[in-house]
């Protein structure tokens, strides 16, 4: 078995964020979703936990961050073209995300960041490793 990532989002509107991430391109599974949380794949080894405030605190004593207001992590998300960056980025957008900083190419990597309704903050990016600094 690969090894897998699950990470775990504390969302405001399950619905509204449910369709942000469908339009991103990440799709339901039913197996792990209910009422209270929605597990969204975006491949074999990466899914998202979308869970409701009060789901998440099962999970954790501590306060769920305002990540609309602060940081709480950045998620890159690696993908195979500059276009399928564009591609996830535009549909975020559409779907109702922001992208808060402008697209940045470093010459070997683009990327574009873009926060969800909740505030959580995602880099996709593209990464040419045929064109990474040479160390000198």
């Amino acid at each position: 078995m690969k090894a897998q990532i699950f990470i775990n989002l504390a969302v405001k509107n399950l619905d509204l964020s449910l369709n942000f991430y469908t339009q991103m391109g990440f799709t339901n599974n039913p197996q792990f979703s209910d009422a209270t949380g929605k597990c969204m794949v975006f491949s074999e080894e990466i899914c998202v936990m979308l869970m409701t405030h009060e789901k998440f605190k099962t999970f954790s004593s501590k306060p769920i961050a305002d990540t609309k207001n602060a940081i709480a992590g950045l998620f890159a998300l690696l993908v195979e073209s500059l276009d399928r960056v564009n591609e996830i980025a535009d549909k975020a957008v559409l779907a109702g995300g922001i992208e808060p900083i402008p697209f940045k190419d470093y010459g070997f990597m683009q990327q574009r960041t873009i926060e969800d309704f909740d505030g959580h903050t995602w880099e996709i990016f593209y990464m040419d490793k045929s064109k990474f600094p040479q160390q000198t």
